[in-house]
């Protein structure tokens, strides 16, 4: 699996998509970076970190002797990041800078990125001894609506595909066991399972902001048109007005966690 750039684009409005995206599921890490007792005066590494949601969840419970680090290939939205940002990219052969870490975290970065072991060993490769690799990332197989919708698949359908497409990895959340063992870190030492049912009028919104992220890929695919796209978009639109009682399933996001013996 192969790609060379972000699928989404980097647009304005795929910015504040991801912001979005980022709290949805803020609560999930939160939970998790308890659970692996991040504490104050540790050193954290938020490994694609994008606008950087995650690294104030980081920065909260490691108060001011610790210590929040974000890295991002992307200048354009790690500027909005709060703390120290590194510009860089994590599926280049060589370390991860500014490490030892006594947590690397990293979520939604397996899905994007060619290389995954690769890139696992090398976040594996940043954990100071005792310290925690946390990674979580998105399958998003489960994704539907209740009861079913016909242009809700149609349009979920492109987006699966268009993301195929640029050599994403739409399974990559339960695959983490799997790509942790191939990285040669061993098994997890745990795992977590976070999920969204959520009424449509809030999952919809979320299915066409993606969709309409992806567009530029599905049209050069051949996977949609910009015709059928807009008539889906509306189609969309009018079918949940007109029953707005469904409930929409996002991705699972899964995550896998292991600690580094001294």
């Amino acid at each position: 699996m192969e790609t060379t750039d972000y699928a989404l684009g980097r647009t304005d409005a795929e910015i504040e998509r991801v912001r979005a995206q980022a709290r949805l599921w803020s609560a999930d890490t939160a939970r998790l970076l308890d659970r692996l007792g991040l504490a104050p005066g540790e050193r954290c590494l938020d490994a694609g970190c994008g606008p950087g949601e995650t690294m104030r969840l980081m920065a909260e419970r490691v108060g001011p002797s610790g210590e929040v680090t974000g890295i991002d290939v992307d200048p354009g939205i790690s500027r909005l990041a709060p703390g120290r940002v590194i510009v860089h990219d994590l599926t280049a052969d060589e370390p991860v800078p500014g490490g030892p870490y006594d947590l690397v975290h990293a979520r939604l970065l397996l899905f994007h990125t060619p290389r995954q072991a690769d890139v696992l060993r090398r976040l594996w490769d940043a954990v100071a001894p005792g310290g925690r690799l946390l990674v979580q990332d998105y399958d998003m197989r489960p994704v539907g609506m209740n009861p079913v919708l016909d242009i809700s698949e149609e349009m979920t359908g492109v987006v699966v595909a268009a993301f195929g497409a640029a050599g994403c990895d739409v399974r990559a959340g339960s695959r983490l066991p799997y790509l942790m063992a191939e990285a040669g870190i061993g098994a997890p030492d745990g795992t977590d399972v976070a999920g969204r049912l959520v009424p449509s009028a809030v999952g919809l919104p979320i299915l066409e902001s993606v969709y309409r992220s992806l567009l530029p890929v599905a049209f050069a695919h051949g996977l949609t048109t910009p015709e059928e796209s807009a008539k889906a978009i509306d189609t969309l639109r009018r079918e949940t007005a007109a029953e707005p009682h469904r409930y929409v399933l996002l991705p699972l996001l899964n995550g896998a966690w292991k600690t580094k013996g001294e």
